[in-house]
């Protein structure tokens, strides 16, 4: 072979190698080229939920070059129909979203209405670390845990619906502490802060970054938080006697580790759902977006790929004394 043909065949054999070698993630991007993603926020419009989810989609698609993202809410049952909706969806790595971490809670509990399981999803990232806060109403006589724990009288506070993690938080609360807690459902996006006001509603439980417009606003106060580092509340640990309380309020705590979950379905072929943890980082990243969620007072602390999917399992697994205690949780609704 002359050295021309071995230059020829040195170079076939040299564009080959980059073909094969061409990293999974640009495959996958490449893919995404003219695609339309559907990012499914698993409330209704408004509200931090709804709020981080636009914001991911948007700056995800700004870093899937040719994408387009749409966003689809599916509010109900405390998350569980977007939960379930996203779980069920075709593996193509067209479809991901985000919902209440209170599903942890509700697939240890062994809730019938779930439709997934959580350690099979495809995670992407969680975008924040947002701890949950006790919050009631401006205008309420309540301003500690004991004057809850003191109360002759019935205290309407406000859930999401029966997956939601307010809804375990308080059922389990009420349950282990003996509260006079009257559990409302229903309260999607904001419509619990206007309840709040309305005086239809004592309080809740959420996460701190989807309140504290409202308690700087004057319209409602913390009195306890589980978890986080701030030092400016009470923390829930300290106020609660209880073993089995306690051991909830731990669990509580846990979740606002890993806030703002954004997930595809299980079986998510491994070039897009690489494509789309890369694009994930990326948007995390991108200044614009941090610039945004400052001006918006939302906290972003991300966490990416498969250390979600540990923090997830791990949450999910529980001695047998807790996942006693949500299942006592739920069965005492039905009472």
């Amino acid at each position: 072979m002359n050295v021309a043909k071995l230059r020829i065949a040195a170079g076939i054999c040299l564009a080959a190698s980059f073909v094969q070698g061409a990293p999974a993630q640009a495959q996958g991007a490449d893919y995404y080229n003219g695609k339309t993603v559907t990012y499914i926020v698993a409330t209704a419009p408004g509200g931090n939920y709804d709020t981080y989810g636009r914001l991911v989609a948007e700056f995800m698609q700004r870093h899937l070059p040719g994408s387009t993202f749409i966003v689809r809410n599916m509010p109900g049952a405390g998350h569980l129909i977007g939960a379930n909706a996203l779980y069920a969806s075709k593996p193509d790595g067209l479809t991901l979203g985000t919902f209440n971490t209170g599903l942890i809670y509700t697939q240890i509990a062994g809730h019938k209405g779930i439709r997934f399981d959580l350690n099979n999803m495809s995670w992407i990232g969680k975008a924040a670390t947002d701890p949950r806060v006790l919050v009631v109403a401006s205008q309420s006589p309540i301003k500690t845990v004991p004057d809850i724990v003191a109360s002759k009288e019935i205290l309407n506070f406000a859930t999401s619906g029966p997956g939601g993690a307010n809804y375990v938080e308080i059922l389990g609360l009420a349950a282990t502490m003996k509260l006079p807690l009257k559990m409302l459902s229903g309260y999607n996006g904001t419509e619990d802060q206007l309840a709040m006001r309305r005086g239809e509603i004592i309080g809740t439980i959420a996460s701190r970054s989807a309140y504290d417009q409202f308690v700087k606003n004057g319209y409602g106060r913390y009195i306890a938080q589980f978890g986080g580092l701030e030092k400016d509340l009470p923390q829930m640990s300290t106020l609660v006697q209880e073993e089995d309380a306690k051991r909830l309020v731990q669990l509580i705590s846990v979740q606002g580790d890993i806030a703002r979950l954004t997930a595809a379905p299980p079986g998510t072929p491994a070039p897009q759902l690489n494509a789309l943890r890369a694009a994930y980082k990326m948007a995390m990243e991108d200044s614009d977006l941090r610039a945004r969620a400052k001006k918006g007072e939302m906290p972003i602390e991300p966490l990416y790929g498969e250390d979600v999917a540990k923090a997830v399992a791990n949450s999910l697994q529980q001695p047998p004394r807790v996942v006693e205690l949500l299942k006592e949780a739920f069965a005492s609704d039905k009472k």
